[in-house]
């Protein structure tokens, strides 16, 4: 092996040892739907960001844009993504005057349900 004696496997990897072995097991885990308090704090948080895209300046709102997908309730959306979004979110939200406050309390609400903040 040249590499250091490292493995890397990708898919399935069994290794097995004496006899009566019948199979492999391929039922795997069921994927989980989120919380309904989860699905509840997102569509809260859309319908904030929505309005908060009239108080901020064109760019801000491309921001806000480009971080609603992500926000969908029920969107299959990777932790890290999803957690991005909130983050720009939040940043655009800090600037803001009325709406500001309760949007990044709505993105604490949501990253507390994650359980990260």
């Amino acid at each position: 092996m040249g590499d250091g004696g490292q493995h890397h496997y990708y898919g399935d990897h069994v290794t097995m040892h004496g006899s009566g072995n019948t199979g492999i097991d391929k039922r795997g885990t069921q994927v989980q739907s989120p919380a309904p308090e989860l699905q509840q704090a997102l569509h809260e948080l859309r319908a904030l960001v929505g309005e908060l895209r009239g108080e901020v300046p064109r760019s801000e709102s491309d921001t806000l844009d480009d971080a609603l997908p992500a926000l969908r309730p029920g969107a299959d959306v990777p932790q890290p993504v999803l957690r991005r979004a909130l983050d720009a979110v939040a940043r655009t939200a800090s600037a803001a005057n009325t709406l500001g406050p309760p949007v990044v309390e709505a993105v604490n609400r949501v990253l507390g349900l994650l359980g990260g903040h």
